[in-house]
């Protein structure tokens, strides 16, 4: 090969890397982090304490309502407290089971492809005496937030979810499994009550390790939980700053 066609070859290599630098020095994500994808399902502040959280949603005959006080009484209910100025939803359930539903594309925009993390905070100051999510006489669980995927069955349409929990007697990392439904004990009395405490959870992953696979793309509702009924015992939870983002 010639000294003049070696020096064009290289000045071909060279334009090839030059243009291929070009583009990557002006595409939009080189050297740009990826905007964190940040929804806020409720963090509370926008009640009054003693409020209803309106912007949740009651269930009758399998269907999400409104939330109104008729579905609330002395027993079993959900009030927003606000305490040092911050906001929060108190769950009281005695010898019943209370919860509050959101759906998506209600409230939030849920695509768990870009944000697979649910964040939240909870505090227990009392949880249902004995009660244990693994036995079936005594499956209680004073705080629970549960991710609802889908709704499956013929005649009878029970829900495919997850349901994270503060245990009275399980300790951490427990799976246990009831049908379609997949309970993981992410908080335990064993590690004690009284004060708030944070859960950070990938929701695809856990999906992944319960039932295998992916999700689908957009869960159906986040339900916030507390039961006492089958303890006969009294719950008193609160539930703060509930989050989905992408890290």
């Amino acid at each position: 090969m010639s000294l003049s066609a070696r020096s064009n070859q290289y000045l071909d290599l060279y334009r090839v890397v030059a243009v291929g630098l070009v583009l990557l020095l002006v595409s939009p994500v080189f050297g740009q982090a990826q905007p964190e994808t940040r929804i806020v399902i409720d963090d509370f502040e926008s009640y009054s304490d003693g409020d209803l959280p309106v912007k949740w949603r009651a269930q009758r005959n399998g269907k999400l309502v409104p939330l109104t006080s008729e579905f609330v009484n002395e027993k079993e209910w959900f009030y927003v407290q606000r305490e040092r100025g911050n906001g929060f939803v108190r769950a009281y359930a005695d010898g019943e089971a209370a919860h509050i539903n959101m759906e998506n594309g209600d409230g939030f925009d849920w695509d768990i492809r870009t944000a697979p993390i649910l964040s939240w905070d909870w505090r227990a100051t009392n949880l249902p005496e004995g009660a244990r999510e693994d036995s079936d006489k005594l499956n209680d669980s004073g705080a629970g937030i549960y991710v609802v995927f889908a709704m499956e069955g013929i005649l009878i349409k029970r829900p495919k979810a997850i349901k994270y929990v503060y245990s009275s007697t399980l300790e951490e990392g427990r799976v246990i499994s009831y049908g379609k439904l997949r309970v993981i004990v992410v908080g335990s009395a064993k590690d004690g009550i009284g004060n708030w405490k944070s859960v950070r959870r990938n929701v695809a992953e856990d999906y992944n390790m319960v039932f295998g696979g992916s999700p689908p793309r957009e869960p159906l509702f986040v339900r916030l939980w507390s039961d006492s009924d089958d303890t006969k015992s009294v719950a008193m939870v609160d539930f703060d700053n509930i989050v989905l983002s992408s890290n």
